[in-house]
């Protein structure tokens, strides 16, 4: 795995390129379409040990939006459900005491491994920091953990207009370098044409049971994108204790550019 780019000073606070983010809803479609013509592939995806996943959605989304991701990973046997706590508006007083009273309830069989979209992947690295015991593992889908300035998203503007609702500080989180390291197996999925936010705000240094994996596709088809897929499919079908860099299988090597 390689080491994590060094941001050039000229990029601090600077959200992605205009063209990218202009172009997302169209290379969204795109995502959609080249995701049905290479859904055979997924055919071959690891099946699953019957775990518990929770799957968080991304700023302004509802479940509905990750419900295709959430019918594949059933499809692997998985026990899989949505946060069931309509649309995320951001870290608010109900959003952030119902992701907490979910997590100890889904855990009650076991340790849940969390897969976060966007801001739903920093809401599921800071529940595994508050009570690592619950967590099994994080996948984090282009979500700006590491963002040292608000500017580094296209949504800050909507940010910002709801932070009137978040809990004490929330409208500005901690940098993710004051933060304590993860402390549960982390793998962070990131877009260098990330049109929404900065793919370097999505990365973080390798390490032990953390890992950054390059995908092509748009912010808004992280959800649609079989590359995605995979990538979540092969990380939750890891047995505890046996944690390993992600590779990707023969044949697909293209499908994941060099980072």
């Amino acid at each position: 795995m390689s080491a994590l780019p060094e941001i050039p000073p000229e990029h601090t606070g600077t959200p992605p390129h205009l063209l990218w983010y202009l172009t997302e809803p169209t290379r969204a479609v795109v995502d959609i379409g080249q995701f049905a013509a290479t859904r055979s592939l997924l055919r071959a995806a690891p099946s699953g040990d019957g775990h518990t996943v929770l799957v968080l959605p991304g700023l302004g989304a509802t479940d509905g939006a990750t419900g295709m991701l959430r019918k594949f990973l059933t499809g692997l046997g998985y026990a899989v459900h949505g946060w069931g706590l309509g649309r995320n508006i951001g870290p608010s007083v109900p959003v952030v005491t119902g992701m907490r009273s979910l997590l100890r309830t889904l855990a009650e069989d076991g340790p849940v491994s969390v897969v976060g979209w966007s801001l739903g992947g920093i809401f599921a690295r800071e529940l595994a920091r508050e009570a690592p015991e619950l967590v099994r593992q994080v996948v984090t889908l282009g979500s700006p953990y590491a963002m040292t300035d608000l500017r580094q998203t296209r949504v800050n503007p909507v940010y910002q207009l709801l932070a009137r609702f978040y809990v004490a500080g929330a409208d500005r989180p901690p940098p993710e370098h004051t933060r304590p390291p993860i402390p549960v197996p982390a793998t962070s999925v990131y877009s260098r044409s990330d049109g929404i936010v900065a793919w370097r705000t999505c990365i973080e240094e390798p390490g032990p049971r953390r890992e950054n994996v390059a995908v092509t596709g748009s912010h808004l088809g992280y959800g649609y994108n079989s590359s995605v897929w995979w990538v979540v499919a092969d990380r939750l079908a890891q047995p505890v204790g046996d944690w390993r860099p992600f590779t990707p299988p023969p044949g697909m090597a293209k499908m994941f550019p060099a980072r």
